[in-house]
């Protein structure tokens, strides 16, 4: 069957068709769940059809994926390297169709799109020279003829739950590190991004293939919350990492931790960046639009509070409204928009819901704060002067609304950016070094990241990517983020012929 739209056809480069199937288990496609449509946010119809994954087909994957778990391990790490490497090429090979399929189906612009590809592209690149690197410490012993060493093995199965603000990238976090650590991936992607779930495993799968190695090595499912607690409570999952909100992050925590599990939780943010009095205007205008529009407000690392020193509150305010009203707003794959649609109608729901309570607490909208009548899922870009006690202001409210608020002293300042539950991103805009130090220090930001003259999005993959408090505490893709895919057994060498204890303790 034909997709409903000539310019879809490019879909068909990526493997897509009109009807997909949408599990990939034991090295084949599946699908006897119900048949869901994935819908273009830009005017809400149908792109093409996905036969969800059912919970028999869930066991028969998992089964599946376990066992190659026991192959892959045993795959010496520089070799799952190479592996992984050659999905970087694939994924280079098809990047242009990759991205425009995350603007098609998520709604972000074709820049967005093309560049969380690229992020899943990086990761590969830097899991590759990872796969090298993956040491443990040689630890002197008290006792002699005795060695201590740190031995890091594979967890066995990592298992993935992504959202669909980035329905790739964050993928590309976990299975980078996780496949070169030597665990083998099952992935649900998000319920209303199931053609890039099925593009992106459709590409592994082909990797793995033409290397001869089972498919189960990465397995995938489209579905909905059933195969997520599914997954959670799935005792040969060691690792869960879970991307989403704190009410269910809360929920997927709670579950793993009844069975002993480990989760890393990706959650919800509440990003601030502040102004100060010496700061480059210029330059800080530019980052707060970025921030806070970027995405439609649906970054976990939006802007959502705007902090402004009382000397320079109305000129800033004054240039960054002006610049909102050159936002262009419209189709996503259309060059020079700005501001696509949020994903979806409920999306846009939640917006006109929230705007009403913002001015029943006191929210004074400076512009925007309407939905723009199309058949998409498309809003103004907001800009709310509030007040920071305001129990709005505490919430996340996923898309382009920007809170913003004066203060007098850097120490007021950081207390408003601490005064949330989130603990995600945070920003400062200024030349001062003291400025700079206190900020990244012990009474600064309490947030995960922690920025200085640049937006609170925007990571780069090189550094551990996470939050502190209701952001879950996980950290995921650069740094020493791999470690938490693997255990650590702490080893001591007996090579000699005496048996002395530690502590000195004599047992005879």
């Amino acid at each position: 069957m034909n997709f409903a739209k000539k310019e879809y056809e490019f879909l068909r480069e990526i493997g897509l068709e009109y009807r997909n199937p949408g599990c990939y288990v034991n090295g084949a496609w599946k699908g006897s769940g119900p048949v869901v449509s994935s819908l273009n946010p830009a005017d809400n119809q149908t792109i093409a059809e996905v036969a969800e994954a059912s919970l028999q087909e869930y066991e028969e994957g998992m089964q599946a994926c376990n066992e190659a778990s026991k192959l892959w391990m045993q795959v010496p790490a520089p070799k799952r390297g190479e592996i992984v490497r050659q999905i970087g090429d694939a994924l280079r090979a098809k990047l242009q169709q990759l991205g425009q399929l995350v603007s098609l189906e998520m709604g972000k612009i074709l820049p967005e799109g093309i560049g969380e590809v690229q992020e899943i592209i990086d990761m590969c690149d830097f899991a590759v020279g990872l796969s090298r690197q993956l040491n443990g410490s040689i630890i002197p012993s008290e006792r002699p003829n005795h060695m201590m060493l740190e031995m890091w093995n594979p967890l066995g199965v990592v298992g993935v739950i992504t959202a669909f603000n980035f329905p790739c990238a964050v993928l590309g976090w976990n299975a980078c590190l996780a496949l070169v650590c030597g665990n083998s991936v099952v992935w649900k992607g998000a319920p209303t991004t199931p053609l890039i779930t099925i593009a992106m495993t459709k590409l592994v799968a082909s990797i793995l293939e033409k290397n001869n190695l089972p498919g189960s090595i990465f397995t995938s499912f489209c579905g909905g919350a059933e195969i997520g607690e599914a997954i959670a409570r799935d005792t040969r999952i060691p690792l869960v990492s879970f991307t989403g909100s704190s009410r269910v992050g809360s929920m997927v925590h709670r579950i793993v931790s009844e069975r002993f599990g480990k989760c890393l939780l990706e959650l919800s943010g509440n990003n601030a960046i502040i102004v100060m009095d010496d700061a480059n205007i210029q330059l800080a205008t530019r980052a707060v639009l970025f921030a806070a529009v970027g995405t439609a407000g649906q970054r976990c690392t939006t802007c959502r509070r705007l902090l402004l020193h009382e000397s320079i509150y109305q000129k800033f305010l004054g240039q960054l409204i002006n610049a909102y009203k050159q936002v262009k707003i419209g189709d996503p794959l259309e060059k020079g928009t700005l501001l696509g649609p949020l994903h979806t109608a409920a999306s846009r729901e939640n917006f006109e819901k929230g705007i009403k309570i913002i001015k029943s607490q006191g929210g004074n909208i400076l512009t925007g704060g309407s939905v723009i009548e199309s058949e998409g899922n498309f809003v103004q870009p907001t800009i709310v002067e509030i007040s920071s006690e305001a129990n709005v202001v505490k919430e996340e409210l996923f898309g382009p609304v920007l809170y913003v608020m004066k203060f007098k002293t850097l120490e007021e300042a950081i207390d408003i950016n601490n005064s949330v539950p989130q603990g995600l991103s945070s920003s400062i805009f200024t030349s001062s070094p003291e400025v700079i130090f206190k900020w990244i220090g012990p009474r600064g930001s309490d947030c995960g990241i922690v920025n200085v003259n640049i937006p609170t999005n925007g990571a780069e993959i090189g550094g551990a990517f996470g939050g502190e408090k209701a952001t879950g505490g996980g950290r995921e893709a650069g740094s020493d983020s791999w470690k938490q895919y693997m255990r650590r057994s702490t080893c001591t060498i007996n090579y000699g012929n005496e048996l002395p204890l530690a502590q000195g303790i004599m047992f005879a």
